[in-house]
């Protein structure tokens, strides 16, 4: 019997990308789920929006005071019929074969819960297109964000994301925390001794933020949830989870270098890396000012995380402050 699905998106505002999303859902190849629209807490009017797709769609549509992507997630999942619960951002877009994807998948790879990747669709702008590049590249997250080769173990994120609901429910939903919420999950459901998997043929176009100002803000934000994940999952840390960091100190070190000793030895290594990326996304995109834009974006991506998670290290270990009150605009309460 084929696996029964709810798709659950919790929004903030994002009216344009919400149509974009509702209408690939329309173009489903199997069009047997439903859709429960969490609206959390926004500033303008969503409904217009449901009423354009509500005779094509199963929508069940809620509003909510705003807590955060997670605790919208957890408000949408219980108010879901189905066997399995699909979470996706509002500012993807799926392809037609997504949800006939999804259940075959299911049925092939025994988990409890699964991720696919994200990827730049063609009528993105180069901007967006740019950032997508950073974010999926093997020069920044090492890939491990759309290729199951790339881990050892994956760790679904919300953006597209299956749980069963059972499973779901028993571990508690995604956690108070704002930021971080989807990879503490994936470690929550590891520890309780679930398991997790890839679907390659799933990958949703993920639109991101549309200026390097906010990405960076975005990244910041990721890399102060880093070491907040550290402490709670202690069995997970990497080493390679303070690269970013490690590669803003060398940048400051490497001038540092250059002007007090007149060498140039640790920034020829920048030079060689911001070499090596803009040709892979020269190869990989096959558009030179997107291969350009790239370099800047995996700059912006890299130092923003490196100060966002070394900031969050010192204030969490050095002087021993509470994730909450180091944080307190990464948490809601319960």
């Amino acid at each position: 019997m084929k696996p029964t699905i709810s798709i659950v998106i919790a929004i903030f505002n994002r009216k344009d990308e919400l149509f974009e999303l509702l209408n690939s859902l329309t173009q489903q190849t199997d069009r047997a789920f439903e859709i429960i629209v969490v609206d959390d807490g926004s500033l303008i009017d969503l409904k217009p929006t449901i009423r354009n797709f509500e005779e094509m769609l199963l929508i069940k549509y809620f509003r909510k005071d705003n807590s955060g992507p997670g605790l919208s997630r957890n408000f949408g999942a219980k108010r879901a019929e189905n066997e399995w619960l699909v979470f996706v951002d509002s500012d993807v877009i799926v392809e037609k074969e997504y949800i006939e994807n999804i259940k075959k998948d299911i049925l092939e790879i025994p988990c409890d819960a699964f991720g696919g990747a994200d990827k730049a669709h063609k009528g993105f702008n180069l901007m967006q297109k740019a950032i997508s590049y950073s974010m999926t590249s093997v020069f920044t997250t090492g890939g491990i964000r759309g290729n199951k080769k790339a881990v050892s173990k994956f760790q679904p994120r919300s953006f597209n994301m299956g749980v069963k609901k059972e499973v779901f429910d028993k571990v508690g939903g995604f956690s108070e925390m704002r930021i971080g919420e989807d990879p503490d999950l994936s470690m929550t459901l590891w520890e309780n001794g679930f398991t997790t998997a890839f679907f390659d043929n799933i990958a949703v176009y993920h639109k991101r933020r549309v200026d390097f100002g906010k990405f960076s803000k975005q990244v910041f934000q990721f890399g102060c949830a880093r070491p907040i994940l550290n402490q709670r999952h202690p069995n997970y840390v990497k080493i390679s989870f303070a690269f970013p960091s490690l590669f803003l100190l060398g940048y400051i070190f490497g001038f540092i270098e250059y002007f007090l000793l007149g060498r140039g030895i640790i920034l020829a290594f920048y030079g060689l890396y911001t070499f090596l990326v803009f040709f892979h996304a020269l190869l990989v995109t096959k558009n030179i000012s997107i291969a350009g834009m790239a370099v800047i974006s995996t700059y912006v991506q890299m130092f923003s995380y490196g100060y966002g998670f070394l900031k969050s290290w010192i204030l969490l270990n050095i002087f021993r402050m509470k994730p909450e009150d180091a944080f307190p605009k990464h948490y809601h309460k319960k």
